[in-house]
């Protein structure tokens, strides 16, 4: 079991640099399959902006719920807009838009790539001699790259106006002291590093799901079986991503306010 792993992570691997080879040769020659990326570009933000806002309401709102209620016990509750800009913006955000594109989208584009490879489309493709990377994978990960950050910032908006709503309306809190705290101990470098893991996390899970999909195997089940385990595999490697970003972030930004 410990060899299948190590082999299979080695094949990932592998075809993440054949992607990388043919996204530069694509963007280089530009030969990008325009039509192809806008078409996916809409099919994935068709089917998780909504699921992304419905999460991300009530985690806002439960976010602001206990950071308020904790504060207060303590006597900082003032400083509670800082401690949920922290957390929206550096943890909650990047990971709910990865969570929703790898569980959503890329299940979809796996079972696209998994049914075209069952129907031997893949294999006419290649007998063709057209490019199956440039052509139908690199289009999906740039459209799921621009749709994840895009679909961040709009996360952001919902979670943090969620939260301020709460703080408001509900703990009795005061606007200008959440917004001030929300200002003073977050920095442009935040929303870019939150950006870059919304990036990097939808990178992650289009890989995962074009790879299972162009390697599906024992026809319809082996679809089913490779959605499964794209799903599984991306939310994995998504928290070990987003563990060794928020970890070296600090190495290179400083920390801004003071209590």
């Amino acid at each position: 079991m410990f060899s299948n792993l190590l082999s299979e992570i080695g094949l990932l691997f592998t075809f993440t640099v054949r992607v990388c080879v043919a996204a530069f040769t694509t963007l280089r020659h530009k030969r990008l399959a325009w039509r192809e990326a806008l078409d996916q570009m809409w099919f994935l933000a068709h089917v998780t902006s909504v699921a992304s806002a419905l999460v991300m309401i009530p985690l806002g709102v439960g976010v602001a719920l206990q950071i308020g209620s904790l504060a207060d016990q303590i006597g900082a509750g003032s400083y509670s807009g800082a401690v949920v800009a922290f957390l929206i913006i550096g943890q909650a955000g990047p990971l709910v838009c990865a969570l929703i594109i790898a569980g959503v989208g890329g299940s979809a584009i796996c079972a696209d790539l998994g049914a075209r490879t069952i129907r031997e489309e893949i294999d006419a493709l290649e007998v063709l001699g057209l490019p199956v990377l440039e052509r139908l994978v690199v289009p999906r990960m740039i459209a799921i790259a621009v749709v994840c950050l895009l679909l961040n910032s709009i996360v952001l908006v919902i979670g943090l106006g969620a939260s301020l709503f709460v703080h408001v309306l509900i703990l009795d809190g005061n606007a200008q002291s959440f917004l001030r705290n929300l200002v003073q101990f977050s920095q442009p470098s935040d929303f870019v590093v939150s950006g870059i893991k919304a990036v990097a996390f939808a990178l992650i899970s289009g890989i995962v799901a074009c790879y299972k999909g162009l390697t599906v195997k024992r026809g319809a089940q082996g679809v089913g079986d490779a959605v499964n385990e794209t799903v599984v595999l991306s939310f994995v490697l998504v928290f070990v991503a987003n563990l060794a970003i928020t970890q070296f972030y600090p190495l290179f930004v400083s920390v801004k306010g003071a209590y």
